[in-house]
């Protein structure tokens, strides 16, 4: 039986490939290729052409003959012969066109495009529907074509003097046919359950396998290659959002052709030609839109961007009669190489498409590997369910993977998938299965994100980078060791903890931290700690913020005012509120400051004080999107703005507490992401203390500049987010709020390895402090009158290195010209993620 089955399906593929014509559609006068035009087979399967003309027709039957149509243009049919896979049609331009519908003298197409616009609402499932829920199947594969690599082998030769001297034979192309007759790159399937209920529509994972990993890597499973919904004001594509072409003000961006009418289920639609009105050095979404003509809803849809990479994203839908409407049935997603001088990785490096070799432009270049391989993504929904009550659990996340969702049988996959693995699917899970094994790529790939996040795997325990060495005018240099039990020890208890020493102070440091994981699906872990340090004096640190790793931390390098803390503290960490992190802390902290300091509270000079606080610290990304994995939850998708807010109460008369005061911090992050590699990010944050609050607790604002009499002397690296001309222990406040605007271009090219990219930033800080006189032996000014800098950053201008000049204006300008300029060098770690 297993042979049989064998057979028949290796004689269904033999004849799928049998019927496959290819061709291309142009203008009979230009030469010029038709996008979009309309093909149609005899047996009434069609397709369309693609941006560049091109169309491909697939058949388990033999195709007689085929027609091909445009409007304004005379349509032709084409007969085709059994030896002849390839068909250059042109098409000419008719002299008694068809005659558009004019509606008040104005494009027709124009006229469809506002009533689909109007009539979004009722023909968007998730508007007209109060639920629905459906399973989906998806496949994706990263692969090539063998029929179309070359594989020659080459001799490559060096010219000479004398002549040409041969080096090696280049059988790279001959290798790769090799790997790509016998498999695909890459392979991943999902079986899905989407619910739609009050407004939310969820995924849950029922199913996932990824050619060669036991565990498949969350992140790519959760990658956003196409928008769910057609209806939505936004259209993604490939994690890129533009205005869609049936949005509200979709007018203004793009312009509309009317093609054709074309029948789909049975019912007649427009075919609608869309294109962004964007230049033609800029990117911008266009395609074809199938509007049924009585209800004005997209029976289908075809979303394409050209640039550095070919991406496209078809939709299609089923009409359902008895809920007149057209409901998703398939999505089709598909990447291949386009017009790129970059070397361009996706999916974890997984998919790589090298940069165009630089060459003269009448000259071609050899292709390579890179120029065959294609990502394509296919999703069919079946089992569809309309209006009925459902359970959504967990709304609030976007995606959950069900804990058994890695460990389904092969009679699961073969229950939902639409057609059987073929030979080369089949034997892509074997041989990346056993590559993976070979190589430890799994391992490797946890050795990987654990290097990424400062942590380096030992055994047991991961072994804390950050405190291995560091630098600043207090301590000097700091050695020391710390680490913090991993998953392999327990996935319910940590141990954690540090030690240093530094050699200028002479001092050593330490922390103990213990905790215990309560709650698995809300991440909640119940700890206590013991830490004896020191800090920079007036830094404001909230406890949410994720952990940065960097090679170096710049900014205390020239820091020398720190106060030493020895802490008790117990604490509660939780994802119990949707879409937050939150952190509960009671700690009681002996405070030493470490410079000439004194604080006056009512004629009493405290030198070192006792601080008991309860500290609430909570991260809320609201317009973000989060998975929940057997391992933990994921923020798949991060949106902007992103809110932080911290607020700290002392606790007066509670051991020995000797200040009554309260803090609260704010911050909010912007950040917007452009195709051609340009970025926008705001940065807004501000905090308020009330009472009685030593120096130690105030604002500094980050200056990152020391006191040196020339320039020169002050170049020393910048901060991520400092005031780079603003000195050390120059301005204190009890009250501020700072402002920040950068917008980085894309890399730009000097010479052929000099790529650096710049940054263009402004910032912008007002603060007031209350009570002066009670602060002693410490002398600063205060930021009532504003301060202002702006300035330029040249990154990456050779191996990560980079410079940036400041300036400094406004009110709090420095006499001196040169006081107010500050050079920096910079330094950007490119770990590739």
């Amino acid at each position: 039986m297993k042979l049989l089955c064998f057979l028949t399906l290796f004689f269904t593929l033999s004849i799928q490939a049998q019927f496959q014509i290819n061709g291309i559609v142009t203008e009979n006068a230009t030469n010029k290729p038709l996008p979009f035009a309309t093909i149609v087979t005899d047996d009434g399967m069609n397709t369309i052409t693609d941006v560049d003309g091109k169309f491909t027709l697939l058949s388990i039957s033999s195709i007689e003959y085929f027609s091909v149509s445009y409007i304004g243009y005379t349509s032709i049919t084409i007969y085709t012969s059994p030896n002849k896979k390839f068909y250059k049609i042109s098409l000419a331009e008719s002299t008694d066109a068809l005659k558009e519908v004019v509606i008040s003298n104005e494009n027709p197409a124009l006229e469809i495009i506002r009533k689909t616009i109007a009539s979004k609402d009722k023909n968007n499932p998730q508007k007209k529907l109060t639920s629905f829920e459906y399973k989906t199947y998806n496949k994706l594969i990263v692969t090539a074509n063998p029929d179309s690599i070359n594989s020659r082998l080459d001799s490559i030769f060096v010219q000479e003097a004398i002549g040409r001297r041969f080096i090696k034979v280049d059988s790279a192309n001959f290798k790769f046919k090799e790997i790509s007759n016998k498999q695909h790159l890459f392979q991943t399937e999902k079986v899905s359950q989407y619910q739609f209920g009050n407004k939310k529509l969820k995924e849950t994972i029922l199913g996932t396998k990824m050619a060669g990993f036991k565990q498949p890597i969350y992140e790519i499973i959760a990658f956003n290659l196409q928008s769910i919904s057609i209806y939505d004001s936004n259209y993604e594509l490939f994690e890129t959002k533009y205005n869609s072409p049936i949005a509200k003000d979709a007018l203004k961006d793009y312009s509309y052709k009317l093609l054709d009418t074309v029948m789909i289920k049975g019912r007649q639609t427009y075919m609608v030609y869309f294109k962004n009105r964007m230049k033609k050095s800029e990117l911008g979404l266009e395609g074809v839109l199938y509007i049924d003509q009585d209800s004005y809803a997209i029976a289908k849809a075809v979303m394409r961007i050209k640039g550095v990479l070919d991406i496209s994203g078809i939709h299609e839908f089923d009409y359902i009669p008895e809920e007149k409407i057209w409901f998703p049935k398939n999505t089709t997603f598909k990447i291949v190489k386009g017009k790129n001088d970059d070397d361009i990785k996706i999916l974890g490096g997984t998919i790589q498409f090298d940069g165009d070799a630089e060459q003269e432009e009448d000259i071609h270049r050899k292709k390579g590997a890179s120029d065959y391989t294609y990502l394509m993504s296919e999703s069919n929904n079946f089992d569809v369910h309309y209006n009925r009550p459902i359970e959504i659990k967990n709304p609030s996340i976007y995606i959950e993977i069900t804990d058994d969702a890695i460990k389904k049988p092969e009679s699961f996959w073969n229950k939902y998938r639409k057609d059987s693995l073929d030979i080369r699917s089949q034997k892509t899970y074997m041989l990346l299965d056993s590559i993976s094994l070979k190589k430890r790529v799994e391992s490797k790939i946890r050795f990987g994100r654990k290097i990424i996040n400062g942590y380096l795997p030992l055994s047991v325990v991961d072994l804390d980078l950050r405190k291995l060495f560091s630098y600043n005018n207090y301590e000097g240099f700091r050695f020391g060791l710390g680490g913090v039990t991993n998953e392999q020890f327990s996935k319910k208890y940590k141990i954690g903890g540090y030690t240093g020493y530094g050699t200028k102070d002479g001092n050593f440091k330490y922390n103990l931290d213990l905790s215990t994981r309560v709650e698995r699906f809300s991440n909640t872990w119940v700890g206590a700690s013991y830490t004896n340090d020191v800090r920079e004096i007036a830094s404001t640190v909230f406890a949410v913020d994720k952990r940065v790793f960097k090679l170096y931390d710049p900014r205390p390098i020239n820091i020398s005012t720190f106060y030493n803390y020895v802490s008790w503290a117990s604490y509660v960490g939780t994802r119990i509120v949707p879409k937050t992190e939150s952190i509960f802390e009671l700690s009681r902290s002996f405070i030493e400051p470490k410079f000439d300091y004194a604080y006056n509270l009512n004629g009493r000079l405290y030198t070192n004080y006792v601080m008991t606080t309860a500290m609430l610290s909570l991260a809320w990304n609201p317009f973000s999107d989060y998975m929940q994995t057997p391992n933990g939850r994921i923020e798949t998708e991060k949106r902007f703005p992103k809110f932080t807010i911290q607020y700290t109460q002392s606790l007066p008369k509670v051991m020995e507490n000797d200040f009554n005061f309260s803090k609260i911090d704010f911050k909010t992050e912007y950040e917007k992401k452009y195709l051609n590699g340009q970025k926008t990010s705001l940065l807004l944050q501000a905090g308020y203390a009330m009472g009685d609050v030593p120096i130690t607790h105030l604002y500094n604002t980050s200056p990152n500049n020391i006191t040196k009499e020339t320039m020169i002397q002050r170049i020393t690296f910048a901060g991520r987010n400092s005031f780079e001309t603003m000195f050390f222990n120059e301005f204190f406040s009890s009250e501020y709020a700072i402002f920040q605007v950068k917008h980085g271009f894309n890399r730009f090219k000097i010479i052929k390895k000099v790529r650096p990219s710049l940054v263009l930033v402004s910032r912008m800080a007002w603060g007031n402090m209350k009570n002066p006189e009670q602060h002693v032996g410490i002398d600063y000014k205060t930021l009532n009158k504003g301060f202002f800098e702006s300035g330029i950053e040249i990154n990456q201008i050779f191996n990560g290195l980079g410079l940036s000049g400041f300036y400094r204006y406004g009110p709090n300008q420095l006499p001196r010209f040169e006081d107010n300029i500050a050079v920096k060098l910079s330094f950007v770690l490119n770990l590739g993620i």
